[in-house]
């Protein structure tokens, strides 16, 4: 029989491994959906080097493009990493760890999404116009990406933190 340890300080009567399973699961479905937002934007930029308007575009759009494609490659690394390491690691009875792990490799991923997002809207606009707005236009939607992903849930977070 495993102990339960400081099950009660979590609101929860589960033992290590079964908040590990848990965690686990969360872990992945969280995951699947960012998989599939930065596989779909991924998917779209490497077909843009191979248009022909490409090889119009001037060479700041060129390195914009080329520094989305690396972050949108790295963003698919990190989200996909926490597959891999589950694989490597299932079976050796570590899986608190490794569900640390995947969760910092998650949170890694969606911060290279973030970025890979923004470095996008940031081509697409200066591609879709000359309006001297564009620097603008993409901080308020990074500004509403930081809102959504981090500020709201540090708030809900920090003001429930004593229930």
């Amino acid at each position: 029989m495993t102990e339960v340890h400081g099950s009660q300080d979590r609101g929860r009567d589960e033992t290590e491994d079964e908040r590990a399973d848990r965690r686990w699961a969360e872990l992945i479905q969280e995951v699947r959906v960012a998989q599939t937002g930065v596989q779909i934007l991924f998917g779209f930029l490497l077909t843009v080097v191979f248009t022909p308007r490409y090889a119009e575009l001037p060479q700041t759009e060129k390195n914009i493009y080329i520094v989305t494609v690396i972050l949108g490659a790295a963003a698919t690394g990190a989200l996909i990493g926490p597959v891999s390491f589950h694989r490597i690691v299932a079976g050796r009875r570590i899986k608190p760890a490794a569900v640390q792990w995947a969760g910092r490799l998650t949170v890694v991923g969606l911060i290279l999404l973030l970025a890979t997002m923004t470095a996008a809207l940031l081509l697409i606009l200066r591609v879709a116009t000359d309006d001297e707005f564009v620097p603008w236009l993409v901080g308020c939607v990074l500004l509403w990406y930081l809102l959504c992903w981090l500020v709201l849930p540090a708030w809900i977070r920090r003001r429930h933190a004593g229930e």
